[in-house]
């Protein structure tokens, strides 16, 4: 008889705390919230990956490994009396009640707008009094995910671009200041500013800028390698041509995509 929801979770709760018991794996049993860190980013990362490879087989165990990362966490705050794996459940369950009013409470909205209009007020009713919506923004994003998700805050209160248009033509004005820099620390101001314009861009294009960066460098992965296998079976050192010739291939490359 297949197992219940609820059976498989209980085990994989039951799996965790056995592997960090007295007679379970040393390594499990001396890992801390601090070692564990490396560990949640490069598996998040690989999740993503296996979104981008679209193979459901994959992505089902990269969540999974994901999944391990939480419940390793959960376990050792409980051992510690902190919480546990149902505190982290419920907590999350409430919040999403919470912030769902048009679904839950029998609320009206119109349209995805007046969703992420409630959200963002929900979310300021839950902040401590005198905090920044930008507080709570981990730091260790990457810079430009952590731009675009700044921006969308503060725009959710209204500090943002009428059109897009104006924030496009922002981005003319930011090159020339790149331009225009004195030294190297301007230099590096004025591109910062030229990154923060164009995330801010992407944001209203609703693309997400970090996977827009991801995908490209695929691309350019692969056909880099196309250019150097085509070498390889031509006999010839990529390093030897010319960079028109060095272009013919790439153009190439991309016809064959």
């Amino acid at each position: 008889m297949p197992k219940k929801e609820s059976d498989r979770f209980r085990e994989l709760k039951e799996i965790i705390a056995r592997l960090r018991g007295p007679n379970g794996c040393p390594w499990d049993k001396k890992q801390t919230h601090t070692s564990l860190k490396p560990f949640l980013v490069e598996e998040s990362y690989e999740v993503l990956q296996a979104l981008d490879e679209g193979i459901p087989e994959k992505l089902r165990d990269e969540l999974g490994d994901l999944l391990l990362q939480i419940m390793l966490h959960a376990q050792i705050a409980t051992e510690s009396g902190q919480f546990d794996i149902d505190d982290v459940v419920r907590s999350i369950s409430q919040k999403l009640i919470h912030r769902h009013p048009h679904v839950f409470s029998g609320q009206k909205v119109k349209n995805v707008v007046e969703v992420e209009q409630n959200w963002e007020t929900l979310k300021q009713e839950e902040r401590v009094e005198g905090e920044s919506i930008l507080a709570g923004m981990p730091e260790q994003m990457p810079a430009l995910a952590y731009s675009q998700s700044m921006q969308r805050r503060v725009a959710g209160v209204g500090f943002d671009w009428e059109k897009v248009q104006e924030i496009i033509d922002k981005l003319a004005e930011e090159v020339a200041e790149i331009k225009q820099a004195a030294n190297q620390q301007e230099k590096a101001n004025e591109f910062g500013d030229l990154l923060f314009t164009l995330a801010n861009v992407a944001r209203r294009l609703d693309i997400d800028m970090e996977m827009a960066l991801r995908s490209t460098n695929q691309r350019f992965y692969r056909r880099f390698a196309y250019m150097e296998e085509a070498c390889r079976e031509r006999g010839v050192n990529l390093a030897s041509l010319s960079l028109d010739e060095q272009n013919a291939l790439w153009e190439e490359a991309k016809r064959k995509e």
